[in-house]
């Protein structure tokens, strides 16, 4: 029932409170400090009808009405900005003024308009100027009605923790966005200097060796007709030379996909440090080989992608081991768990891994987290790197000839 029930409980906070916030559930369960406003009326029916209050009794149908009314100012300040989100936030305090005579708990409006007043744009003494004018409108009003000033002393102690509660989280995001922006820049501007440099590789490399293939096939179709094996000789060093090619370029785009183990912990430690994830790492004292390194290496940078996306984890784990031969990458959370679907980025860790003869295992139990174990044969660089593609003719098949100077 709960699947169901879900997205539709997800739909319908959407339209109150925008998903772009990241705040979630925060605002609806923020409501629940609306009780206080019913405290007296609760008193009452249990017969203390002052209890520590010496004022007036406080009146129900006020109370019920200025809800209604701060609902909407309520939810619409989430979702506007500027003029309007200070229109609401006084529109608050109104109601709590406007409240004050009839409910001596109406100050609670007055703690809903701080936490708005912090979210104001601006800087911090603007936003401290308007949090003191509507403490000092309360302060007035209390005088007025004659009520104890303990009410107004209270509001302030909790209007200003709220206050500046607010302010720390909205100052704590501002800065994980930037390091996350920062974060992103630098690996674009990594992945951009590494495409020029294989870019730059590959200029030299191929302008070079075909030209020397058009020469070497132009002076063998000249030959075909007058000295048919030094043509066959020519052939044969366009082949040689052919096959020098595809061998460089390989060496030269292997960087592309490269990647150190190192690094990537480097790089996932700031990324989910950065959304509030507290990672932490420990490696055995072993050399990798580089195709077991790099394949490790990107596993661990899907693994962490997908925990700093969907699993809404406190702390995140990665140990590297070797176990029999194998090197053992582990990596889990605490967040959410449950049922995971296959998508593009699990199948292709999966696949990167089966292909070097290793085996991937995922257990993701629901509320206690995700567990990735990536097991690798420490002797795929001998068994596997080097293997040439399907129809590919190895130097060791190709024919050995000796090539004479080229004839004019």
């Amino acid at each position: 029932m709960w699947r169901f029930l879900k997205p539709k409980l997800l739909r319908w906070r959407a339209r109150l409170i925008p998903d772009s916030l990241g705040l979630g559930w925060t605002p609806i369960y923020t409501l629940g400090y609306l009780v206080f406003l019913f405290l007296p009326a609760m008193l009452s029916w249990l017969g203390d009808v002052q209890g520590a209050w010496n004022g007036p009794p406080a009146l129900l149908w006020p109370t019920i009405l200025s809800v209604v009314v701060f609902l909407p100012l309520y939810f619409v300040g989430y979702r506007d900005a500027g003029l309007r989100q200070l229109a609401c936030m006084l529109g608050i305090a109104a109601v709590g003024y406007a409240l004050l005579p009839f409910n001596p708990f109406a100050n609670t409006y007055l703690i809903y308009a701080a936490g708005f007043a912090a979210t104001l744009g601006g800087p911090l003494w603007r936003r401290m100027a308007w949090l003191s004018a509507m403490l000092g409108v309360m302060l007035l009003e209390v005088l007025l009605l004659r009520y104890p000033v303990f009410v107004f002393l209270i509001t302030v102690i909790v209007a200003v923790a709220v206050f500046f509660g607010n302010h720390h989280f909205l100052e704590s995001t501002r800065k994980r966005a930037e390091l996350k922006l920062s974060h992103d820049e630098i690996r674009r501007l990594a992945a951009l200097a590494e495409r020029e440099r294989i870019g730059r590789d590959l200029h030299d490399l191929l302008g070079h060796t075909l030209s020397l293939v058009a020469l070497k096939s132009e002076l063998a179709g000249k030959l075909v007709d007058r000295d048919p094996a030094a043509a066959r000789r020519e052939l044969f060093e366009v082949s040689r030379v052919a096959r020098e090619a595809l061998h460089q370029v390989r060496s030269a785009v292997t960087g592309i996909r490269a990647a150190g183990l190192a690094a990537e912990l480097a790089s996932a430690r700031l990324l989910l440090e950065s959304d509030g994830v507290l990672f932490e790492y420990e490696l055995a004292p072993v050399v990798l080989p580089p195709t077991v390194e790099t394949v490790l290496a990107m596993t661990l940078r899907e693994a962490v992608t997908n925990i700093q996306r969907h699993a809404r984890a406190r702390n995140a784990r990665t140990r590297l081991s070797v176990e029999e031969d194998e090197a053992v990458l582990r990596i889990e959370d605490d967040g959410r768990g449950g049922a995971i679907a296959p998508g593009n980025g699990l199948s292709g860790m999966r696949e990167r891994i089966e292909a070097l003869g290793g085996r991937l295992r995922v257990d993701s139990t629901p509320g206690r987290g995700t567990c990735l174990q990536a097991h690798l044969p420490m002797h795929v660089e001998s068994s596997r790197q080097d293997a040439p593609a399907p129809g590919t003719q190895t130097d060791e098949a190709a024919p050995r000839v000796s090539v004479p100077p080229a004839a004019a």
